[in-house]
């Protein structure tokens, strides 16, 4: 099948009609010219190297080069061939807090948006690895199955908010199991579970379950967002209060973060306001075993070398071609009557 990849730039093939068009009403105006000083045959036989045939020759080579470039640029393909490509990557699971104690202040502009501003660099550094994102508070759901449609992973990591979840809580060990069904099949691949978390931990079993993902050859990376001194938590409502109305106060809990990554095999990250969180994670997940994935597919057969061949040829054969005859091809008549 015969098509063209950018149609769009075959509007430009009005040029070759105009040009012509401008081509042939100059010549024509040169003629009436010509006639004010007598016979035409009589004038071009007293200058026997002047060739009526030659230009037009040219121009209509040009004409054509033109028309074949503007072809070249709508990029004609004919076919289909196939295509192997090999993708050497992790896979990554990364799990955000979204409970309310990070809507806390004490990294800019809150720790929520800090710990999205981290994951939206991961990803625009990310070339051949697969991502998936999920969120927990009291529970853990999956926003995003594992993929390498890194466009989506960052619309699904914008949309993340404390409003996606009313069950409260920091159900850390919820976290751990949901990114641990969230591979795929393949345990060639490094596989790194991202855990970002002020640590404030209400439930049980957050260090077996990264034991647990540890037997099963994931890395636990737990990266802890907050400050140890803590800070208030602000709401669209204002300043959150307990049942007696005292504010809330909420600390990192560093000491949790770093049990979880050591049971995990992974690494304890902090996250403040500079970029030293960014590097670090970058170090841990360079350092994973990478897999080759091999994609064959379908692509359409690029026409180009043989337009552009014929480009060259055309503009070739008139950069030769001089509009009076010389003495090398001066025997031949192709170009006279």
């Amino acid at each position: 099948m015969f098509r063209f990849a950018n149609p769009e730039y075959l509007y430009w093939l009005v040029l070759v009609p105009v040009l012509a068009l401008i081509y042939m009403l100059t010549t024509f105006w040169s003629k009436k010219r010509m006639l004010r000083y007598g016979d035409p045959d009589i004038l071009f036989r007293l200058v026997p190297k002047a060739s009526r045939m030659r230009p037009v020759i040219k121009f209509v080579l040009l004409e054509i080069a033109l028309a074949l470039a503007v072809l070249l640029v709508a990029r004609p393909q004919f076919g289909l061939k196939e295509e192997k490509e090999i993708k050497n990557g992790i896979e990554a699971v990364i799990v955000m807090d979204v409970s309310n104690s990070m809507m806390a202040a004490d990294v800019q502009p809150n720790r929520l948006e800090r710990s999205k501003l981290l994951v939206s660099t991961l990803i625009d550094k990310m070339r051949n690895d697969k991502i998936a994102l999920a969120v927990f508070a009291g529970e853990a759901y999956p926003q995003l199955p594992i993929t390498d449609d890194y466009i989506s992973a960052k619309m699904f990591l914008d949309a993340i908010s404390t409003d996606m979840i009313t069950l409260q809580g920091t159900n850390l060990a919820a976290a751990i199991d949901l990114a641990r069904i969230s591979f795929t099949d393949n345990k060639k691949a490094g596989k790194a579970v991202i855990i970002i978390t002020d640590g404030e931990n209400h439930e049980e079993g957050a260090v077996e379950a990264a034991k647990n993902a540890a037997k099963d050859g994931m890395k636990v990376f737990v990266l802890g967002v907050g400050s140890t001194d803590g800070a208030l938590i602000q709401t669209p409502q204002g300043i959150l209060t307990d049942a007696k109305g005292e504010p809330v106060r909420t600390r990192l809990n560093e000491n949790m973060c770093k049990e979880i990554a050591q049971a995990g095999n992974g690494a304890y990250i902090h996250i403040d306001n500079t970029n030293l969180a960014q590097e670090q994670l970058q170090y841990h997940l360079q350092n994973l075993q990478k897999t080759s994935d091999t994609r064959t597919y379908s692509v359409y057969d690029e026409q180009f070398r043989a337009v552009a061949l014929l480009v060259l040829i055309l503009l070739f054969i008139e950069f030769f071609i001089s509009e009076t005859s010389g003495k090398l091809f001066g025997k031949f008549k192709l170009f006279e009557r």
